[in-house]
């Protein structure tokens, strides 16, 4: 398989995931604001409000096993400090300063949905 293709067939797994995420998050009473907020920075997966009225950005990790430990610890400091900066765009492009807001991180594993809110600060 070339890359081209690999590279296909890895997207459409993360948007299955992302998927799995929207209906865990809509099942627990969020509202998704936007799926895949795009920049030259980068890309929040997904952009949620709380039902207490928090703005959150979600990371969403999908994997088909454990085989190389929990994919929750897949978002190092430095796609923290990214998501950071993403968010910080977000908010600004859309005027909502003041809002109070987290970063949470979604994995994904096979049929198993790990939810972890407040995963870091910033």
């Amino acid at each position: 398989m070339n890359s081209v293709g690999s590279s296909e067939n890895k997207r459409q797994k993360g948007n299955r995931g992302e998927q799995t995420a929207v209906e865990h998050l809509l099942s627990g009473g969020y509202s998704i604001i936007c799926r895949q907020y795009r920049s030259k920075t980068g890309e929040i997966d997904i952009v949620a409000r709380d039902s207490d009225g928090t703005l959150v950005f979600i990371e969403v990790k999908s994997s088909a096993g454990n085989f190389c430990g929990s994919p929750l610890y897949r978002v190092t400091p430095q796609k923290q400090r990214k998501l950071a900066r993403m968010a910080l765009q977000y908010i600004t492009e859309h005027k909502i300063s003041g809002t109070p807001c987290r970063f949470d991180v979604i994995a994904v594993v096979g049929n198993k949905i790990d939810h972890l809110k407040n995963a870091f600060l910033v």
